[in-house]
């Protein structure tokens, strides 16, 4: 059986449509123009103990909307979703035991006091006991790098230190399901490999299942092999990382060093290709992946090549032309 399993899950949102100006405001004490806003639509997916999602999708695509709604925070409009066994929004619980949820842009720690403290009141919330509570946090900081910042005041903290003292209250009760909405959002480089490095250990070592969105791609190249795509509230996409690259990216990046003094060389080169990039003495071309043996040996006969580099297009561009696309 699945750890999470959805079907047909949908979300939709009455919001009222306010007129402008003074006179729209009193129209509204009479007569309320209301829109539907659908933030999910039909979402199905199932997902195995142990696996490492992502979760990709623009803004407004519906990400945060799902994972609240197994989450139990929302309600959905219709539709069924079984997480470990429990309906989410029945909020039981033995399944609020069993999950948690991290949103890169909420805090949960105490602003005004030390982390620790904050740590130490969801250990009561949870009834963890002490030596329990010791160990996991011992060894959690110490994966992180922030064992030093305890007793830091939260507010005096950095985005990267607070963001992985939030993970550790996050995973304290040693959750069997993780939903993590943006966590590396803001954080610089160091901060976000280092998080990245902590989720992968312990996805691999207590099999943890995670349902991850993020904007940064580097974040799912690499910690997912399985991605969902959502936009608009309905999946396009369910399926392996690779299969988005084998199924969409039709061309690759192909970087030519040429002689400068070649006249011509340039307006010849790109002839061969969508020119990307032109420099003094260097043409990358964007060509089609059937294409790129073929047009190699042309270029190779017609232009002096000092160097020729052939590399796949950034799977960020990828998921950006797919949106572009729909």
């Amino acid at each position: 059986m699945p750890t999470i399993e959805v079907q047909g899950l949908t979300k939709t949102f009455r919001t009222y449509k306010k007129q402008p100006g003074f006179a729209g405001a009193v129209r509204g004490l009479f007569r309320r123009d209301y829109q539907q806003t659908v933030a999910a639509k039909d979402v199905s997916f199932a997902i195995e103990e142990g696996e490492l999602v992502g979760f990709l999708g623009p803004n407004g695509a519906g990400k945060t909307t799902t994972l609240k709604m197994l989450a139990g925070l929302l309600y959905p409009t219709s539709g069924q979703a079984r997480v470990l066994g429990h309906v989410p929004w029945e909020r039981a619980d033995g399944y609020r035991r069993q999950f948690a949820l991290l949103l890169g842009q909420k805090n949960q720690l105490w602003w005004d006091l030390p982390a620790r403290e904050s740590l130490e009141l969801n250990a009561k919330i949870y009834g963890i006991e002490r030596s329990v509570f010791e160990q996991t946090i011992n060894e959690l900081t110490e994966l992180l790098d922030v064992k030093d910042k305890l007793n830091v005041m939260v507010r005096e903290l950095s985005l990267g230190e607070r963001m992985k003292l939030e993970l550790t209250a996050a995973l304290l009760h040693q959750p069997k399901v993780l939903f993590l909405d943006e966590p590396t959002i803001g954080l610089d480089v160091v901060s976000q490999k280092r998080v990245r490095e902590f989720l992968r250990h312990h996805n691999a070592t207590r099999r943890t299942t995670i349902l991850l969105t993020s904007h940064y791609m580097a974040d799912i190249q690499e910690l997912c092999q399985r991605v969902i795509i959502i936009d608009r509230g309905t999946i396009f996409f369910d399926g392996k990382l690779s299969a988005v690259l084998d199924r969409f990216a039709d061309f690759k990046l192909v970087t030519i060093e040429y002689d400068p003094s070649a006249v011509d060389a340039a307006d010849k080169l790109s002839q061969h290709g969508e020119v990307v990039e032109r420099t003094t003495g260097a043409v990358k071309l964007k060509v089609k992946r059937k294409h790129v043996v073929a047009v190699c040996q042309r270029i190779f006969d017609t232009v002096p090549v000092h160097d020729i580099d052939i590399e796949e297009v950034p799977i960020e561009d990828i998921i950006r032309e797919l949106f572009a696309r729909k």
